[in-house]
């Protein structure tokens, strides 16, 4: 036994309160905050920006570039359950929503760039445009 023992513990009686009763916040998850984590990189050619959204359907993401910002917006509806075979002792699925944007630090061919998502991890492809690619207007970006 440390001394730090009991203060440890204390900490994780405290992060354990927290997130029965505020979401996942507290350590990183999406939570009911409305936020999400991303990874945005940049090489060479393109920038990549890897989001984690655990838990959408394809069909219930957004993702667009306008004007030098990426907005990645995701919606969910939780069912509803209609019926005299039971009750919720507890519910913590519920509906969500969250949206980022971020700017991006190089100019992008919109038409070019493509998403995809799998496993609740949207991976974000664009290439970068360069100067003799010419000017392109916003584009709307599909989800794979």
């Amino acid at each position: 036994m440390t001394p730090f023992d009991d203060m440890n513990r204390m900490f994780d009686r405290m992060t354990r309160g927290f997130d029965e009763n505020w979401g996942q916040g507290w350590n990183g998850g999406r939570g009911r905050f409305g936020r999400f984590s991303i990874d945005l990189a940049e090489y060479d050619d393109e920038l990549v920006v890897v989001a984690d959204l655990p838990g959408y359907d394809t069909d219930e993401l957004d993702v667009s570039v306008d004007d030098g910002r990426l907005t990645i917006a995701a919606e969910h509806a939780a069912e509803r359950e209609e019926g005299d075979e039971g009750a919720y002792l507890r519910r913590e699925r519920h509906s969500a929503s969250a949206r980022r944007t971020v700017s991006l630090p190089a100019e992008i061919r919109e038409a070019d760039a493509n998403a995809t998502y799998t496993n609740g991890v949207l991976t974000v492809t664009l290439p970068k445009l360069h100067v003799e690619d010419g000017d392109e207007d916003a584009h709307r970006i599909d989800v794979d």
